[in-house]
């Protein structure tokens, strides 16, 4: 049986920019558990809506229909969406957490979740060809929709892909 994923907003946002769609989920894991505070987040749209129809339209992922108890600790130092992910898998007993930030990772670490972001599903993806474009073509479509990647991360993806 294939592993469990709770997910939050930026990676579903930045693998609809990649792939213009979310299957490559669908493909890579069992169940994707998506948090309400996570579908409220990714609803609100900002300005260009961009990714709604994606999310809405894509059946296969399991969305909360209520909001999870989140630990004071958590929603002191994180927004919303990241701790709820961390919640939601604390509580469903999932180790498998995909979260981008920084603080949502680190505290993610500190509750002995495995981790994963958007890129490294991405990769996976990649590996297990599901994705024939390389992450040199990828990674532009994310940056043209104003998802922000340090020149870090995309070195150190440039050289997992080769």
């Amino acid at each position: 049986m294939r592993e469990s994923i709770v997910i939050n907003t930026t990676p579903i946002l930045t693998i609809i920019a990649a792939c213009g769609n979310l299957q490559i989920l669908e493909k890579l894991y069992g169940r994707i558990i998506v948090p309400l505070e996570v579908k409220e987040e990714i609803l609100e749209g900002g300005k260009s809506l961009f990714g709604v129809d994606e999310f809405v339209n894509s059946k296969f992922l399991t969305i909360s229909h209520t909001h999870v108890i989140i630990p004071t600790h958590l929603s002191e130092f994180l927004d919303k969406g990241e701790a709820s992910v961390i919640a939601t898998a604390i509580k469903e007993n999932i180790s498998l957490v995909c979260i981008d930030e920084t603080e949502g990772r680190r505290f993610a670490r500190i509750e002995k979740l495995t981790l994963t972001g958007s890129l490294g599903i991405l990769l996976k993806a990649r590996k297990n060809k599901i994705i024939p474009y390389s992450m040199k073509e990828i990674i532009p479509k994310i940056v043209n929709h104003g998802i922000w990647l340090s020149e870090r991360v995309i070195q150190e993806v440039l050289a997992e892909d080769d």
